[in-house]
C-alpha cells in the first residue's frame, strides 16, 4: 500500500502554519498556544447555547409527560457528552482537528470522506441558522416582504464569517459576553412560563399532544449537536490537558445542550411556541428576543463557520482556513435563501444516523494505536481500507436501527464503529498488515 507523510509534517511545520493561521488549522496546536480551562468552558457553552436546539426540545415537549421527557433528554445528552468528552479528549492529546486525525485512521486520502461529511453537514447547519435568523425577524416586525427577510439573512451571514474568520479569540469574546445574558434571559422566560402553567404542579401534569418513539426522541437529543460534536477537537486541541477538555465538552455539550432542550420543552409546552425567541415575542419583549436571537446565533454559527474552515483546509491541504470560511458562509446562505431551515427535524435524524460511526471510528482507532502518542514522521496509508469498511458497516446498523425502530441509532453507530475498529485493529496486527 502506498504511503504519504504525516500531516504534521507533509503540510507545515507548527511555526510555519501559525505565521500563516495562528489556529493551527492543519497541524498540532503547540503548547504556547494553549488555552485556560476557562476559555474553553467558554467557547464550548456558547457553541452549545442555540436557539435551534430549542426547536428539538419543543417537539418533544409536546409528545411525553414531563418525567418522561427528563429521561428522553437526560439519556440523550449522556451519549452525546460521552461520546463528545472521548473526542474532546483525543484532541487535547494530539492537538489536532477531528479531520486531520481523520488521516491517522482513514488514511491521507480516506480522510477526505471525514472532510466532506463534516464541513458539508456544518455548511447545511449554517444554513439553517441564518434561515432561522431571517424568518424569526421577520416574524418580529410582521414583515411581508422576503426581500427583507433575505437582507437581514445576507448581513447577518457577513457577521458570523467575520467573526470565524478571526478565529478562536473571536468566538472566545462574543461568547463571553453574549452567553450569560442568554441565559439570564431564558431562565427567566422559564420562570415566567410557570408562572403561566401554574408552577411545577400545572408543567409536569401537561398531556402529550402529539406522539414520538423514545429512540427517534433520542437519536433527535443526540442530533443536535452530534454533528458539530464530532469536531470537539477543533477547540479542544487548544485545551492545556485531557481533562480541561473533558470538562468543558461536560459544561457545553451535557449541561449547556440539555439545558437548551428543556428550555424548548417548556416553551413549547406552555405558549404551544418552541422557541423562546416567539415565548418573547408573546409576551410583548420584541427588542430582548431579537438580541437573544442574534448573540446567541451569531456565536454559534461562527463556530459553525469556523468548523467547515477547518475542514476545508485539510480537504484541499491548505495552511489557512479563511478562504473556505468564506465559501461555505456563501453556500450556507443560499441555501437558507432556498428554505433548508424548514426541515430541521429530518436533518437531525438524519446527523444522527451517519455522523456517530465516524467519531466512533476515531475513538477505537485512536484506543488501539495512538493512545501513547502519535509519532511525528511516521508513514501513513493513503486509505486505510478496514477503517473505512468500519465506518459503513456501523452507519449501516445504525440506519436500520432508525428505519426498522430497533434500539437507538446513534449510540448503535458509536459502539459498533468503536468495538469494530478495536477488533480491525487487533485482527490485523496479529497477521502482521497493520498499518
Amino acid at each position: 500500500m502506498n504511503r504519504d507523510k504525516t500531516p504534521a509534517t507533509e503540510a507545515l511545520t507548527s511555526a510555519e502554519a501559525g505565521a500563516i493561521d495562528p489556529d493551527y488549522p492543519v497541524t498540532p496546536v503547540p503548547a504556547h498556544a494553549r488555552k485556560t480551562f476557562f476559555s474553553l468552558a467558554v467557547v464550548l457553552l456558547g457553541f452549545t447555547v442555540f436557539t435551534p436546539t430549542m426547536l428539538a426540545g419543543a417537539a418533544l415537549g409536546t409528545a411525553f409527560s414531563f418525567a418522561d421527557l427528563l429521561l428522553v433528554v437526560l439519556v440523550g445528552s449522556l451519549i452525546l457528552a460521552g461520546y463528545v468528552c472521548a473526542l474532546g479528549y483525543i484532541g487535547a492529546r494530539t492537538g489536532l482537528t477531528t479531520v486531520v486525525m481523520a488521516r491517522y485512521t482513514l488514511g491521507t486520502r480516506g480522510s477526505k470522506l471525514a472532510s466532506i461529511l463534516l464541513g458539508g453537514t456544518q455548511i447545511g447547519w449554517y444554513g439553517v441558522i441564518i434561515g432561522t435568523i431571517g424568518t424569526l425577524t421577520a416574524r418580529a416586525f410582521s414583515w411581508e416582504s422576503y426581500a427583507a427577510e433575505a437582507a437581514v439573512m445576507i448581513i447577518a451571514s457577513v457577521l458570523m464569517c467575520l467573526t470565524a474568520c478571526y478565529g478562536y479569540r473571536g468566538m472566545y469574546w462574543v461568547s463571553l459576553v453574549s452567553t450569560p445574558l442568554i441565559l439570564i434571559l431564558a431562565f427567566w422566560v422559564v420562570a415566567r412560563s410557570l408562572e403561566e402553567v401554574g408552577g411545577w404542579s400545572g408543567l409536569t401534569s401537561a398531556e402529550p399532544s402529539s406522539s414520538m418513539t423514545s429512540a427517534i426522541a433520542i437519536t433527535t437529543v443526540v442530533g443536535t449537536f452530534v454533528s458539530a460534536g464530532t469536531q470537539a477537537p477543533n477547540w479542544t486541541r487548544f485545551a492545556r490537558t485531557g481533562l480541561h477538555a473533558v470538562l468543558a465538552c461536560i459544561v457545553g455539550f451535557l449541561i449547556g445542550n440539555a439545558m437548551m432542550i428543556l428550555f424548548g420543552a417548556v416553551g413549547a409546552i406552555t405558549f404551544g411556541e418552541g422557541d423562546f425567541v416567539l415565548v418573547l415575542y408573546q409576551l410583548g419583549l420584541v427588542g430582548w428576543g431579537l438580541l437573544l436571537l442574534f448573540g446567541n446565533l451569531w456565536k454559534s454559527n461562527a463556530d459553525t463557520a469556523y468548523a467547515f474552515g477547518v475542514a476545508g483546509a485539510e480537504l484541499f491541504e491548505k495552511p489557512n482556513k479563511t478562504p473556505f470560511v468564506i465559501g461555505g458562509s456563501v453556500i450556507g446562505t443560499v441555501l437558507a435563501l432556498v428554505g433548508m431551515h424548514h426541515h430541521l427535524e429530518s436533518y437531525l435524524i438524519m446527523l444522527g444516523i451517519f455522523i456517530p460511526p465516524l467519531g466512533g471510528v476515531i475513538i477505537g482507532d485512536w484506543i488501539a494505536r495512538w493512545r501513547a502518542g502519535m509519532p511525528q514522521g511516521a508513514p501513513l496509508p493513503m486509505v486505510n481500507v478496514a477503517n473505512l469498511v468500519v465506518y459503513a458497516v456501523a452507519s449501516l446498523l445504525a440506519w436500520l436501527s432508525d428505519h426498522y425502530g430497533i434500539g437507538i441509532p446513534p449510540l448503535i453507530g458509536i459502539v459498533t464503529a468503536t468495538v469494530l475498529a478495536l477488533a480491525a485493529n487487533g485482527l490485523m496486527a496479529r497477521s502482521g498488515t497493520r498499518s
